[in-house]
């Protein structure tokens, strides 16, 4: 929402939390001049239509469609560009222009990616990754140096250091201990490897990037210049505005919403902060605790359907099914990711007595869906054409030409200037998620031709055994580390190599294995040390970083129980009978609910324990009795969790009638 004063709510967002947004922007982009805006703009129109013919089968190019290896010999080679047009070389070096190396950077992409369009065929039916002729091999050396460069520049220095020394990994591979070594290579075989084979740089990341994910960009980015981020705001405080603490059961909603367009938590915080985390200020919450519900709401948009984050797709592609099949088995997994987060916040703002806003000053239900009907509308038919007509790569494409369409026939229509910009953030987007996945190729390649990924996953499973339990740990720590680091997809396609093929060889489900490394990439931007979404809602909040942080994980509590439940029990992502599924979601429900009564000190219907030994008894008491009702583990632990629930109500209920006076009511 970027108007100081929203014409139908009447909560200001932060100026300084707008500021702060404004001032993020910078820091990552340049302001481009008039020149070099047209000449961004002029390649995403480039790269739209070029995606389109190739999608589609237009054959727009001399009656045929273009060879895959040269497509994305052309893709990649615009991506870079754009990077370089985009993201300044260093925090100090100027934002204003491009400067003269970047030029001659742009210059080395054109004549690089151009050589490779040009003699695909060749490179394909002579197979250059391995018998490359002396300038194929000079420009592959050239191309590998810039491929590193454009991650660094889009995803920064820790994206940077793991690639380049991964990326290296063929030169050392036969020199390095038995349990991570690999078949070794010179320089020039690995750089041939990496610029001019299928596995590496022009590996599943690019291919999934430049066929599936980019109509869901172009969709996700139209989405928010049309105002579909307002109108979920809008739509989120009309509808549970009211309630007890309501602002951040808002924030809930609003910034899942927002986080399945952008995929990002840290730009989603950016977003809706602004103005859910004053609303939730103003109701009585603490500026850490808004800060931890406003991260851990934006966090979980990566794992919510319909659009999820660019690891969906990279996942479809790993495990060989449909992105349908994706959305479908993370329908019940980010269910419980925000209803944990619901029930926790209900459960605060209860035992703190934390109201909601007054209803005068929240939007009407019908006057919000009259203004905004339509962004229901293509979601709706975003999803049939993914589910019913299975049409993953072209589906975004007609939901986003309706969206435009209709969205010129409302109040609410695009200018120009505005139809610029959308092209503009395009660009941008395109940019930074090709850098990433361009650089992350070069460590799948790496994996591939030395071995490694092979031989990590056997050494793995020998050092688990039978104890599947001592896996997922190790895997859960492994993904929370490089999400430190990395981006959720980066580190999800390192351990999708490595760890899920121990995973499932151990015998759990292939699509909650994956799921289950997802998640835990996902969950280091809310956990300290490096919490990321955390941090900047720390910045919005105006409160200690680290304190948004632990706000943040202690509320987040909940979700870190969640990946077990259902990787233990696949039925959770849809990979078991639908009666099962079923029974399983609502012991699942009721678990979550018992468990955040145990965290917060509040169980509906009954109500706050109190304070003392019995109240803390109590509280563990629904706690145990939540994870044993929440994890599938039989009918014997679902009648001990029923037992040992009624018996934490009972001590709750005679620790508050033994007390004296009422409990104690504590404001944030």
């Amino acid at each position: 929402m970027t108007d100081k004063q929203d014409s139908t709510l009447n909560i200001r967002p932060d100026d300084d939390a707008e500021r702060l947004a404004e001032e993020q922007f910078a820091l990552r982009y340049r302001v481009l001049p008039l020149h070099w805006r047209v000449v961004l703009m002029a390649i995403t129109v480039g790269m739209i239509v070029l995606a389109t013919n190739q999608i589609f089968n237009l054959g727009f190019f001399v009656g045929k469609i273009i060879l895959d290896e040269r497509y994305l010999y052309i893709y990649t080679g615009a991506i870079l560009t754009m990077v370089f047009i985009t993201f300044p070389a260093w925090k100090g070096a100027p934002k204003d222009r491009v400067v003269w190396y970047d030029l001659l950077i742009i210059l080395a992409i054109i004549g690089v990616f151009g050589y490779f369009a040009y003699n695909a065929e060749r490179i394909v039916l002579q197979a250059w990754e391995y018998a490359a002729p002396d300038i194929g091999i000079y420009l592959a050396v050239v191309g590998w140096a810039l491929v590193l460069e454009a991650g660094r520049r889009a995803g920064g220095m820790p994206i940077f250091v793991v690639t380049f020394i991964l990326s290296l990994y063929p030169l050392y591979a036969d020199k390095m201990p038995q349990v991570i070594a690999g078949v070794g290579m010179s320089f020039t075989d690995a750089a041939t490897f990496h610029l001019l084979s299928a596995e590496s740089v022009f590996g599943i990341p690019m291919q999934v990037a430049a066929v599936l994910l980019f109509g869901f960009l172009l969709f996700g980015v139209s989405l928010q210049h049309t105002g579909a981020g307002r109108f979920f705001i809008q739509l989120a405080f009309a509808l549970l505005g009211r309630f007890r603490g309501g602002p951040a059961k808002v924030a809930i909603f609003s910034s899942g919403l927002m986080g399945s367009m952008s995929g990002g938590p840290v730009s989603n915080v950016l977003t809706t902060g602004p103005l859910s985390i004053p609303a939730m200020r103003r109701v009585g919450f603490s500026r850490g605790y808004a800060a931890g519900v406003e991260a851990c709401a934006s966090t979980g948009g990566v794992l919510m359907p319909p659009i999820m984050g660019a690891t969906a797709f990279v996942m479809a592609n790993f495990l060989g099914v449909s992105y349908t099949d994706i959305i479908i088995a993370a329908i019940i997994p980010s269910l419980l990711y925000f209803f944990g987060l619901f029930m926790q916040i209900d459960a605060y703002a209860a035992r703190h007595n934390l109201k909601g806003l007054p209803r005068e000053e929240l939007p009407a239900v019908g006057k919000v869906f009259k203004e905004g009907w339509y962004f229901i509308a293509v979601f709706v038919l975003l999803i049939w054409m993914l589910i019913y007509l299975q049409r993953e790569a072209t589906a975004p494409f007609y939901a986003t030409v309706a969206l435009l369409v209709i969205n010129q026939l409302t109040q609410h229509r695009l200018s120009v200037k505005g139809f610029l910009e959308l092209l503009k953030s395009v660009g941008q987007v395109l940019a930074e998620l090709g850098g990433i996945l361009a650089a992350i190729g070069l460590i799948v390649g790496s994996l591939q031709v030395t071995g490694m990924a092979g031989t990590l996953t056997n050494d793995l499973v020998f050092l688990a055994g039978d104890k599947v339990l001592l896996l997922l740990i190790m895997g859960a720590v492994t993904s929370f580390v490089l999400g430190i680091g990395m981006t959720v997809t980066a580190a999800y396609i390192f351990l999708a190599i490595i760890l899920a093929p121990a995973l499932i060889r151990a015998g759990l489900d292939p699509v909650a294995s994956h799921m289950f490394i997802m998640y835990w990439g996902m969950l280091s931007f809310i956990t300290p040390p490096v919490a990321l979404a955390a941090f900047v809602a720390a910045s919005v909040a105006r409160v200690s970083a680290m304190r948004a942080g632990f706000e943040a994980m202690r509320l987040g509590t909940i979700i870190y129980f969640i990946p077990f439940f259902f990787v233990f029990n696949p039925a959770l992502v849809m990979q078991g009978e639908p009666l099962e599924t079923v029974l399983l979601l609502m012991t699942a429900l009721i678990g979550i609910v018992l468990l955040s009564a145990g965290l917060q000190g509040y169980l509906l219907g009954i109500g706050n324990p109190g304070s003392g030994p019995l109240a803390w008894i109590a509280r563990g008491a629904w706690a145990v009795s939540g994870l044993l009702l929440a994890a599938p583990l039989g009918l014997m632990a679902l009648v001990l969790s029923v037992i040992i629930a009624i018996l934490g109500s009972v001590a709750a209920i005679v620790n508050r009638r033994q007390a004296v006076g009422p409990p104690l009511v504590s404001q944030s």
